[in-house]
């Protein structure tokens, strides 16, 4: 591996673990922080939304901590066992945070606009993250491995998100508008970028 993608896979590696122990601010703040301050105080006051909400981020959390690891060939290589196990950890918090990113994606911040944002990439998602699991139990390594990328570009959206929206919001000057735009940016280039990148792998995904 040579200097430049040491330097890709360590910012990637970064950003994947940063962003998956976010959702712990939210567990020991005493105040509403982050997205929680654009919430009306009776939706929060909602047991089922709370459920969605704290769901989605923590096990979505743990996706992105556990997923990263899965694109190494070395751990694949070395430790198959390993990379088994992190991948069923992966998907299990995957199909949890999807179901409640789907659930709190109705309740987005921004209306309808970035509602249908948040619910496409949930279901995205859900239905890449299921049959990357239906392919390897079938042992379709190919389509297992295209999928997997398709799940992971849907996962690192909570990434992008919080990489532009600062950008967004201090450039529009409006943070309604920015989180609308911010829902489908977060993730239509991730996915994008996915495509190409099983192209280019030669993967069979259909």
């Amino acid at each position: 591996m040579n200097t430049s993608n040491k330097v890709a896979w360590f910012v990637f590696a970064f950003l994947a673990i940063g962003v998956g122990l976010y959702p712990l601010l939210y567990l020991v703040a005493d105040s509403k922080i982050g997205l929680l301050q654009s919430k009306s105080d009776e939706l929060l006051a909602n047991d089922l939304w709370n459920i969605g909400f704290y769901g989605h981020i923590i096990f979505g959390g743990v996706s992105l901590i556990t997923g990263w690891s899965q694109f190494s060939q070395k751990l694949r290589r070395k430790r198959l066992q390993l990379h088994r196990n992190l991948g069923k950890i992966y998907v299990t918090a995957a199909l949890v945070s999807g179901i409640c990113g789907i659930y709190i994606g109705f309740y987005a911040t921004g209306g309808p606009i970035a509602s249908m944002g948040f619910v496409i990439l949930g279901v995205i998602w859900l239905f890449t993250t299921i049959k990357a699991y239906i392919a390897i139990r079938n042992k379709d390594l190919s389509l297992h491995q295209g999928m997997m990328i398709y799940s992971y570009a849907a996962c690192f959206a909570a990434v992008t998100l919080r990489i532009w929206l600062p950008v967004l919001t201090a450039t529009i000057g409006n943070f309604i508008i920015a989180y609308r735009i911010v829902a489908w940016l977060c993730w239509v280039p991730n996915i994008v970028f996915a495509y190409f990148w099983v192209r280019k792998k030669g993967l069979q995904i259909g």
